[in-house]
């Protein structure tokens, strides 16, 4: 068993595709338009076989609540691993992401929360070398 898909609830797809891509640096894995909405997913540049983020219409009504919630208690929906916390910090603001939480020593990771700008705090997380 293993994962080959995980998905985050996003307010536009359109405006998340060029956030999780432009900015973030992944790449389209599918765009397949399905009414007014599409499956639209992305993955890692350096892995294009890897494990897909499809980019999820938020309309639900549990996904507002639960989202304000997560918001409010200043939770992430989705943690990406990086190489560098502090560098790609460094690097997304120099971009004009806004971040909750700056790069964090917790230990034996390194963390920050960025907004990504679609209704999700987006933790970063890397090992501390």
């Amino acid at each position: 068993m293993r994962i080959t898909l995980t998905s985050v609830f996003v307010d536009d797809q359109r405006a998340a595709l060029a956030f999780y891509t432009d900015v973030l640096g992944f790449e389209v894995k599918h765009d397949v338009p399905l009414g007014e909405d599409a499956w639209l997913t992305v993955v890692p540049r350096d892995q294009p076989d890897g494990v897909e983020l499809l980019l999820e219409p938020s309309r639900h009504r549990a996904v507002g609540p639960f989202r304000a919630a997560m918001r409010e208690d200043g939770i992430p929906t989705l943690v990406l691993t990086v190489d560098d916390v502090v560098a790609e910090h460094a690097r997304l603001v120099a971009r004009g992401v806004v971040f909750t939480q700056p790069p964090v020593d917790a230990g034996e990771v390194t963390v920050a929360i960025l907004d990504d700008t679609c209704g999700n705090l987006v933790q970063l997380v890397s090992t501390v070398q």
